[in-house]
């Protein structure tokens, strides 16, 4: 999912979907400046889409979602992994055809029960071509995808054939390959289960989303706040633990972590890189930097022929060789950064498929040998590199500024790389999805679920749903498909790892850092923690 984005961008007036519930005033004070004592104020950022469950690619959009909705698994916090939630039990045979069991007592706050129709309606919808879901793709291995989202021409059913209600807590999947995984995605957001009422009145729905999570919203103002309180009739185990969150936009994350040292702000989970030095001293045990499974990359527009031709391999891997990562994560994110020898996280382990060490040289720092590649690749296309970038959060500039100055220095050519600020994520996402990248660009991707496959899949599978370069190689989707199919989880991790070998064979993206989650929080707070893919546990604060 979600590359890392962290969105943020504001103006309520260009608001077509969620905006008409709180245009016209947010829900109060949050916190860290009085108001509703028991709920906790946090940054945060508009999301790119509605909140749709299978419209939700990026990290704003998904904190949410992670909040007002429960699927049939959760990934435990501290170790990732995938658990039952609303799944009594999953049953395969063969890896191929499963029976799904639901929970039985769970609701929708709007006092709908959840049922398995709940999730079949929810997943064929989120398969459907015309209803332009972004996470379409994560359906794609349901029987029947083929003819509700072909990859060309009109649909030509509305639903999945694999997907079968047999009761009201049962249903069945069949997919069109064994995949032994499977089970383990069921808690991505995208398998969310909806109410009635998303399809009834969808343009209801998407004003205030209803769901089945600890929270419910209660108003939205875009550019300015989304609140969320506690819904005391939540059936889960995993009740909210204060009255609930106010998500306060903010589009310079340097302005967040000034007002919560102000005492405006409860809680910030992306402290800025200017702010990294100062951090411990300024809040001492509320301070956290914790490993996460993120990985920060560059991308290449592999639709433009200067960066698919035959030496532009060479000229990728001379641009990667000409980054000096020890420097940057040392200086710019005062070793809250790792330098990536790989394309995937360590937070999987050895045994869930990190490589350590597999990039070898090509992530090495070699001015020399990045300077020679280049030029016997042709050198740069159009004679520069232009890195694009949203410049409106996560401390961007700063370290593609470094980027850009290593490999100036590298090249010996201080114009051979510069910055392509775009003001707004939402206008950079807008660009990256109608191909017109005009060359690299910031990329990156904190993980869906944790398994080596959703490092690899979703980026770099032919035309996957985050694959935003369209970089395609034959040899990397027949080694996924393989994977998936292998039912010995240890022999389906070595095939992922042969596919990620293509990947560094192809210099398919260039891997930069791997990158810690961090947060600041207020002294209300207490039982602050992040969860593996770096977001705040909302429902475990204790708000004093």
């Amino acid at each position: 999912m979600r590359g890392a984005t962290h969105a943020r961008w504001a103006a309520c007036a260009t608001a077509v979907a969620l905006a008409a519930a709180g245009c016209g005033g947010g829900g109060g004070d949050g916190g860290g400046g009085g108001g509703n004592a028991g709920v906790l104020s946090s940054s945060w950022g508009d999301p790119q889409n509605p909140l749709e469950p299978a419209n939700t690619n990026e990290v704003q959009g998904g904190k949410v979602l992670d909040m007002i909705f429960r699927g049939l698994k959760r990934y435990d916090a501290k170790t990732g992994a995938a658990q039952n939630m609303l799944a009594e039990k999953i049953e395969t045979p063969d890896s191929q055809n499963f029976t799904i069991t639901v929970k039985d007592g769970w609701k929708f706050s709007n006092g709908e029960a959840v049922t398995a129709k709940s999730f079949v309606d929810a997943w064929n919808y989120g398969a459907s071509l015309k209803n332009k879901q972004k996470n379409a793709y994560f359906f794609g291995y349901i029987e029947g995808y083929d003819k509700v989202h072909p990859s060309s021409g009109a649909q030509s059913a509305d639903t999945l054939s694999g997907l079968k209600v047999t009761g009201t807590d049962t249903f069945t999947v069949k997919l069109n390959q064994k995949f032994s995984t499977f089970p383990d995605t069921l808690g991505y957001a995208a398998f969310s289960p909806l109410p009635s009422a998303f399809f009834s009145d969808h343009a209801a729905w998407l004003q205030k989303p209803v769901g089945n999570g600890p929270y419910t919203v209660d108003s939205y103002t875009k550019g300015s706040q989304l609140s969320l309180r506690k819904w005391d009739a939540y059936p889960g185990q995993d009740k909210a633990r204060n009255d609930g969150v106010d998500l306060k936009v903010y589009t310079d994350n340097n302005t967040a972590y000034t007002d919560l040292l102000a005492g405006n702000l409860d809680l910030v989970d992306d402290v800025p890189a200017a702010q990294l030095k100062n951090a411990k001293s300024d809040l001492g045990g509320r301070y956290i930097n914790t490993p996460a499974g993120i990985i920060q990359t560059i991308a290449f527009p592999f639709y433009d022929k200067n960066w698919d031709s035959g030496g532009a391999q060479k000229v990728r891997q001379g641009l990667s060789m000409a980054i000096n990562r020890k420097q940057i994560t040392d200086t710019i994110f005062q070793k809250t950064r790792t330098p990536a020898s790989d394309w995937t996280s360590p937070v999987l382990g050895k045994d869930g498929g990190f490589q350590d060490g597999l990039c070898g040289a090509s992530c090495e720092y070699d001015p020399a040998k990045a300077k020679q590649l280049v030029q016997q690749g042709g050198g740069l296309p159009g004679g520069q590199v232009k890195l694009t970038y949203n410049a409106d959060t996560g401390s961007h500039k700063e370290w593609i500024d470094a980027v850009c100055n290593s490999i100036n220095n590298a090249l010996g050519n201080d114009k051979a790389c510069v910055g392509n600020p775009v003001g707004t994520f939402a206008d950079f996402r807008k660009q990256i999805d109608q191909h017109k990248m005009p060359g690299p660009f910031r990329a990156g991707w904190q993980m869906d679920y944790p398994l080596i496959q959703n490092f690899l899949q979703p980026l770099y599978y032919t035309n996957a749903s985050s694959n935003d370069g369209k970089w395609s190689n034959k040899d990397f989707d027949k080694l996924v498909d393989r994977a998936n199919a292998e039912t010995d989880r240890a022999k389906a991790v070595q095939l992922f790892q042969q596919a990620e070998g293509v990947v560094r064979d192809n210099m398919a993206a260039i891997p930069l850092w791997y990158q810690n989650g961090s947060a600041g929080y207020s002294e209300r707070l207490s039982d602050v923690a992040l969860n593996q893919f770096s977001v705040p546990v909302y429902n475990e604060i204790k708000v004093s």
